[in-house]
């Protein structure tokens, strides 16, 4: 112990030291969005398949965490409502088919699948944002869909499309059903975001149009062209649904995911130069809007192309986004499902995705990535996954900040103290004071330095642990006996904004007797 307090003190002697220089090496940001779908419509990527005991359950979803926790990945995008059903119990519409075989069919009692994805997530250091397709209400005509299923009580909402029922977005009372399903999982889960994906009105297929010219005719809004108005119908629940998150929960984010292009030029003169389906046109999102309109913190286009795509180059779409950002984030959708593809012969190029990476990184004004999907890193696109784990995500990274919802850190942890006993070294620290918002803390960075190591929290390398939790103890049984350590704890507030460090302490570790 006499040792711990020696080092602890020359610790603090070069405390007013500690270095906020960039480091000079060339890392990974230590600031990154670092996302993954895990998609639940049709068990593509979780569960693996209907009825599953809930311990089945438990142990496929861990097993997936864990997997991306080594590859670096810090948020997970969870598909909770696929066809206007529910992978939770607190809420207004059934149980998911694809949970325990049939619609509404519960799972055992005492087990909500939200509650315990968000617990894992942030127990790992990772968000979980809450993924709802707003507007697909089923997938085919055969599934028989449950009595209490909103197309049974309502039917009068919903136009079919494609042989799939789809809610009208024209209907007021459609618009403000919506807001409440997702309402009810912003008041019940501790989720840290809400999140759409690009389906809004329905893709185009030949031969099919879409059924809603008696509600144009009953809910015009003052609008004569069909097109225009539709648009407008999405802009109404966007904003809606932006207002009624932030109003209960300020820190909760907002993002949608839309196909990768808004408008071509072609078609806008401030459209990409690409020549391809665009939101704008075809599915009746103005997406750019969105942004512009500070109606979503972040927007997260899909862009599934290649460097070499001729209608959409991956580059092209890039920076078109960037310089339509509007001050708000923008992660890229990769299109990891496609590695190996016949899709394009560029996807057989294993380089491409990581390649990708670093033209993100090159860009400024994106804040990271968002890989579709969580199977894909570990099958036709494991070489991929190897590429974050080894190299690209080798360090842990912070989700990025989001001042325009909260840019007040929390005040820094206190009495940070580190014992090196048998099984490791223990570190202990209380709650922060609260910050001037009110907050204290709701998660932690841990940092350890090596003996004559820079001491430094801008650099990622020296990130032991982060964790979403309150939790306020940490045993380090990676230390190596008989070296030296200095250790820095920080506090995360729910935006990730995050203190000071207290510390440093030091501490010897003994040398084992052999």
């Amino acid at each position: 112990m006499l040792k711990n307090f020696l080092y602890a003190l020359l610790s603090l002697i070069i405390l007013p030291y500690i270095s906020n220089a960039q480091p000079t090496s060339k890392i990974a940001p230590k600031r990154e969005f670092r996302g993954v779908w895990i998609a639940t419509l049709s068990n593509i990527d979780w569960p693996s398949r209907p009825g599953l005991s809930v311990d089945q359950q438990k142990q496929e979803f861990i097993g997936i965490l864990e997997k991306h926790k080594v590859q670096g990945i810090n948020a997970i995008m969870l598909q909770v409502r696929p066809a206007a059903d529910a992978f939770y119990g607190k809420g207004r519409e059934p149980w998911s088919q694809w949970l325990m075989g049939k619609q509404g069919l519960a799972p055992a009692a005492g087990y909500d699948p939200l509650d315990f994805a968000v617990k894992e997530a942030h127990f790992r250091g990772m968000e979980l944002h809450a993924w709802f397709n707003p507007y697909r209400a089923s997938v085919n005509s055969v599934t028989t869909l449950s009595a209490d299923h909103i197309t049974r009580k309502h039917p009068e909402w919903f136009f079919i499309y494609g042989g799939k029922k789809q809610f009208d977005p024209g209907i007021p009372e459609v618009r403000e059903y919506i807001t409440q399903v997702i309402l009810d999982v912003v008041k019940n889960y501790d989720v840290d975001g809400i999140h759409f994906d690009d389906y809004f009105y329905p893709y185009p297929i030949e031969g099919q149009r879409i059924n809603d010219g008696d509600t144009f005719y009953k809910n015009p809004n003052n609008f004569s062209n069909i097109k225009d108005w539709r648009r407008n119908n999405v802009d109404l629940l966007i904003k809606m649904v932006d207002d009624s998150v932030h109003h209960y929960k300020k820190y909760v984010k907002f993002g949608i995911s839309p196909f990768g292009i808004w408008r071509n030029k072609y078609e806008d003169a401030e459209g990409s130069a690409s020549s391809g389906l665009s939101n704008y046109a075809e599915l009746y999102a103005d997406s750019r809007k969105w942004i512009k309109e500070g109606w979503v913190d972040y927007i997260n286009p899909q862009i599934y192309f290649t460097f070499t795509r001729k209608v959409a180059p991956f580059g092209v779409l890039l920076d078109w986004w960037s310089n339509n950002a509007y001050g708000r984030h923008v992660y890229i959708g990769q299109g990891a499902y496609l590695v190996n593809s016949r899709a394009e012969m560029a996807w057989r190029n294993l380089s491409e995705i990581p390649n990708q990476i670093r033209k993100i990184r090159e860009n400024t004004r994106i804040q990271g990535s968002v890989f579709f999907s969580s199977k894909s890193l570990s099958t036709v696109a494991r070489a991929v996954g190897d590429s974050l784990k080894t190299d690209l995500y080798k360090y842990p990274a912070l989700p990025p900040q989001m001042p325009w919802l909260d840019e007040t850190p929390p005040n820094q942890p206190q009495s940070l103290t580190a014992d090196a006993l048998k099984d490791g070294v223990h570190l202990r620290w209380l709650m922060p004071l609260k910050a001037k918002d009110g907050e204290t803390a709701s998660g932690f960075v841990i940092y350890r330095f090596a003996e004559g190591e820079e001491i430094s929290v801008l650099n990622p390398k020296n990130i032991l642990r982060i964790s979403f939790e309150d939790y306020l103890t940490f045993i380090d049984t990676a230390a190596e006996s008989g070296k030296r350590y200095s250790y820095l704890v920080t506090a995360l507030d729910r935006l990730k904004n995050e203190s000071d460090p207290s510390g440093p302490v030091g501490v010897e570790i003994p040398l084992t007797k052999e």
